[in-house]
């Protein structure tokens, strides 16, 4: 599955989107990025889209607005997830970026993964 790169212009679009809030961080993902809040994903950027995670019915009611879509690779799109159309202005997205950061930080925290034990390398 090829992974779509975002330009320069997209990242600029991204960051301007994510809430200057506490615990709120962004991080590269697979060439992309993410915003996450208490380690939980609630907005991402994949090639040009940029995704919220919402609660299913904000989910149905943002797929109604005409250049909305599903989130993720076309092949396989995220659940939970929805795209906001590409032509909508910060002041457009916000009110839902606001949704999605309020929904997933209500989601308990994501627990750490934990550390892998190294390999020795030698034969035992």
């Amino acid at each position: 599955m090829k992974m779509p790169k975002p330009t320069e212009a997209d990242r600029e679009w991204f960051h301007s989107l994510v809430p200057d809030e506490p615990g709120v961080e962004v991080k590269p993902m697979f060439g992309n990025l993410g915003a996450f809040v208490n380690g939980n994903m609630f907005m991402g950027l994949l090639g040009s889209d940029v995704g919220l995670k919402l609660a299913a019915e904000d989910v149905a009611s943002l797929l109604q607005q005409p250049g909305a879509g599903p989130f993720g690779p076309g092949e396989r799109p995220m659940g939970g997830y929805a795209s906001v159309p590409a032509t909508w202005t910060a002041e457009q997205a916000e009110p839902w970026v606001a949704k999605a950061l309020a929904f997933v930080g209500a989601l308990p925290p994501k627990a750490p993964k934990p550390a892998k034990a190294a390999k020795s390398g030698k034969a035992r």
